[in-house]
């Protein structure tokens, strides 16, 4: 399987989109820290055209240094996401194992913040179903071309494999709109 630049484009507005939603998580911790923002803006500039920089890839290690520094576990995870979607115009263009986790990282991350942020397994659970819905028909074919997810035994395994076995499943189409 190889992947494009134009599918990690589209990949990567996707990501912005579902790290974009819990970036207040990480804000309400870190008001004054802009890192994970600043990843967020730089991947939408790559989605929209934007060439792979020095720049971006520094801000994806701003935005992880942000993660390591920030103690509350909800805007860990938030700031997470944002370096995962930033970080998704580096995947490998060529299949290498565990790709699948940098296609889904921040929409897994944004759903693990969700969850850390009020302790209910329901927010990760809707959180999931907003990136699912919201997942274009292309980024839905990506998915599909990469290897199944397996349930794995961490919360974060089974966060992943929600988001995976919900984007390949065809949206139903009813025979009017055919």
């Amino acid at each position: 399987m190889k992947v494009t630049e134009a599918d990690l484009r589209i990949l990567g507005q996707w990501a912005a989109d579902c790290a974009e939603r819990v970036l207040p998580l990480f804000e309400k911790k870190a008001p004054q820290d802009t890192r994970a923002r600043e990843a967020i803006a730089g991947i939408r500039a790559y989605a929209k055209g934007g060439k792979r920089t020095q720049r971006l890839r520094e801000l994806v290690w701003a935005a992880m240094a942000a993660a390591r520094e920030v103690e509350d576990p909800a805007a860990m995870a938030a700031v997470r996401a944002a370096y995962s979607a930033a970080g998704l115009a580096y995947m490998h263009a060529t299949y290498s194992p565990g790709q699948e986790k940098h296609a889904l990282g921040s929409a897994m991350y944004a759903a693990l913040a969700r969850e850390l942020a009020t302790d209910d397994p329901a927010a990760a659970e809707k959180e999931i179903r907003w990136a699912i819905k919201h997942a274009s028909p292309a980024v839905r074919v990506i998915i599909r071309r990469l290897p199944t997810r397996k349930p794995g035994r961490s919360r974060q395994d089974a966060l992943y494999y929600q988001l995976d076995t919900g984007l390949r499943r065809i949206r139903s189409v009813t025979r009017s709109k055919l």
